[in-house]
């Protein structure tokens, strides 16, 4: 019987990710096509230029030897060194990263930085690890992939399950086999480290702007209009937070255990005080609803900032919301976006919205580079002014192409790359 449900899981998770890798080629190839570009070009952009995958013994705290796999994918480096997260989880595998790499790609030509998309990952689960465990668990996978990356190369960060931290222990260890301090080796250090202000909110702060971009493209009043934040981890917590301090009413937050909804607007400093280090705040509450309940809230803005795949075909006819800005990865399946641009909702999608945490981890790496650091409100009036530019950019091409936003955030993410491609003769 148990057997049987890890089977049936896998398989969930293995059909899960096919999803993201197929759609995102669905989307590139309607991109390209649109834009006039031939098949081949399709052929080098729809997978990873490179993909290594790699095995980091560690030795735990009981004596045993742990065997982990990790790996790390190179979308497409014609722009320039890519770039792109590193996450611990039990569920990472190739495929994943494969298509999180090409978004990555998508995002930095969406705000036209001198990048590719990179991603890594590692099968583990960190919160049944110690700390001595993570931090040899995160050398062991440098020194795997140290000749693969580099500050010219292939630029890690922080993504699911790793932060600051182990970002300084990445470092470290590069700069021990590199024998040179190196901090543009990585970007999410620690400020002491070469770190940057605001990278630890730099999605949440992005994803804010674009909100307030839609907003005012549909005439909306941000201040006391009514806002759902579906997650209330990193992510999520800190967007609560800056809608909150604009004035806008949160009505409804959720975690992966339920849901909270107060139609008059609940207090996130209260939520965010009593919140731990996971995200998790429902269950210290009774009268919580389901995230299925929480998607369809009478509301004004809709931000899906938990997993992928919670609007779709089955719901979009019920989201309330007339505008949706997507703060997860993948939150809305294709079938989805199709429907909610049929109803007429401004859907904000993920490559734009969440472009944040690439630009501000961009300008870290510059600071790293140039040995002078900005203060906060340089990075935040930076942010702002690529962010507000990309979003316009986007909502004219989707306007005069007539297209959804989705699409047009493709189409101009994907011509840097493909521009850079045929320039060097790759196609």
């Amino acid at each position: 019987m148990v057997a049987d449900h890890k089977e049936a899981s896998k398989k969930e998770e293995n059909e899960k990710n096919d999803n993201i890798l197929t759609s995102t080629r669905t989307v590139i190839k309607d991109a390209l096509d649109k834009l006039g570009y031939p098949d081949e070009v399709y052929e080098l952009l729809k997978d990873s230029l490179r993909i290594l995958k790699v095995r980091i013994p560690v030795r735990m705290d009981d004596g045993s030897i742990k065997v982990f796999t990790g790996y790390r994918a190179q979308h497409n480096d014609a722009v320039g060194p890519t770039k792109g997260g590193v996450r611990f989880h039990p569920n990472v595998n190739e495929d994943e990263v494969n298509a999180l790499a090409i978004w990555m790609s998508i995002k930095a030509g969406i705000v036209d930085l001198p990048y590719g998309g990179g991603k890594g990952g590692i099968i583990c689960d960190p919160r049944e690890m110690s700390f001595r465990e993570l931090e040899s668990l995160s050398r062991g996978y440098i020194r795997a992939i140290s000749q693969f990356v580099g500050p010219t190369k292939d630029i890690p960060a922080p993504d699911v399950f790793t932060n600051s931290q182990i970002m300084a222990w990445m470092m470290d260890e590069y700069s021990r086999i590199d024998e040179f301090n190196n901090p543009g080796f990585i970007t999410g250090k620690p400020i002491v480290l070469g770190g940057s202000h605001g990278r630890e909110s730099a999605t949440a702060k992005g994803v804010t702007i674009c909100i307030e971009e839609a907003a005012r493209k549909r005439e909306l009043d941000l201040k006391g209009s009514r806002i759902v934040v579906q997650g209330f981890g990193n992510a999520g917590s800190f967007l609560a937070k800056f809608l909150h301090e604009a004035g806008a009413k949160v009505v409804g937050i959720s975690d992966a255990y339920g849901a909270l909804h107060d139609p008059e607007g609940l207090d996130i400093d209260y939520l965010l005080d009593r919140r731990d280090s996971f995200g998790t705040v429902t269950t210290l509450f009774h009268n919580t609803i389901s995230n299925k309940e929480l998607l369809e809230l009478d509301c004004d803005i809709l931000v899906p900032a938990a997993i992928g795949n919670q609007i779709t075909a089955d719901n979009a006819h019920k989201i309330k919301a007339g505008i949706i800005v997507e703060a997860a990865n993948g939150p809305t399946t294709m079938e989805a976006t199709k429907i909610l641009n049929e109803r007429g909702k401004l859907l904000v999608p993920d490559v734009l919205a969440s472009s944040g945490g690439i630009t501000v981890s961009y300008f870290e790496w510059v600071q790293n580079n140039q040995g002078y650091y900005w203060t906060e409100e340089e990075v935040e009036e930076r942010l702002h002014e690529v962010m507000t530019k990309s979003f316009d950019t986007i909502y004219h091409t989707a306007q005069t192409r007539r297209v959804n936003m989705r699409l047009a955030a493709y189409m101009v993410g994907v011509r840097k790359m493909a521009e850079a491609s045929r320039y060097r003769g790759w196609v």
